[in-house]
């Protein structure tokens, strides 16, 4: 059975013509303004040229390779992961073609097929296949058929990389809103206390409020997400990313 978005060979296709296709955005490693690759700590504990006086946050985007485990991120979002048998599958529903590009390149970046298709209100969804592989996850985060962040759940730059990527929002020129899952209200707490954890403590707006989202205020904790979440990927535009 093949599902919306896969072409004959089984394989994730991009979105049609409507969306240009960007290039790879896979995670490439860090490097210095000078144009070279930075794969370690400088000799000796010394940042030199540019890098004077920065370095590499820990738990940032570029700090790790991506594991699947980084999926946390959509979950503490609107993300939602469902079983079947002895597998899982991980699906989000995004506002706009970009998100979807580089949803479906983080999924592969993690051995994870993905598929789309369009939904109502000029949204897309965007959906993994039932997959062993994403089992521990659904079993960490589902109580029931209820979804609820693990006792040990915490935020790193890949985590907010990709709740940003599906449903964030800078609101210039100081804010940022990470939007939650409407129907999850029992994440939403310990959302914000992850959120606080990382430096990036923000205010829970309700439905009523333009919500559920919280809103990240005041140019340091906008700073700290930048700097956790890395660059932009190539498919967001420029506006639709935190600097």
């Amino acid at each position: 059975m093949s599902l919306s978005g896969l072409g004959d060979t089984g394989k994730a296709e991009p979105p049609p013509a409507l969306f240009p296709a960007p290039e790879s955005d896979a995670p490439a490693p860090a490097r210095r303004r000078g144009g070279q690759p930075q794969n370690g700590p400088p000799r000796n504990g010394s940042v030199q040229g540019d890098d004077a006086g920065r370095q590499l946050v820990f738990f940032g985007a570029e700090a790790a390779e991506p594991t699947v485990a980084d999926l946390a991120g959509l979950l503490a979002g609107p993300g939602e992961v469902v079983r079947m048998g002895g597998t899982a599958r991980l699906s989000v529903q995004v506002d706009a073609a970009w998100r979807v590009h580089v949803l479906v390149a983080e999924l592969a970046a993690r051995g994870l097929a993905a598929s789309w298709e369009p939904t109502e209100g000029e949204r897309h969804a965007v959906r993994t296949s039932y997959t062993r592989v994403l089992k521990p996850l659904a079993a960490a985060w589902l109580h029931s058929s209820a979804k609820r962040p693990p006792a040990t759940f915490h935020l790193t730059g890949r985590r907010l990389r990709l709740w940003l990527a599906a449903a964030g929002t800078p609101e210039p020129p100081d804010a940022c809103l990470l939007r939650l899952g409407a129907n999850d209200q029992e994440c939403w707490e310990p959302i914000g206390v992850a959120l606080a954890a990382a430096g990036l403590a923000g205010t829970l707006l309700s439905p009523n409020e333009g919500g559920p989202a919280y809103r990240i205020t005041g140019r340091r904790r906008l700073a700290r997400l930048a700097e956790l979440v890395g660059e932009p990927p190539k498919a967001a535009p420029p506006e639709a990313w935190p600097s």
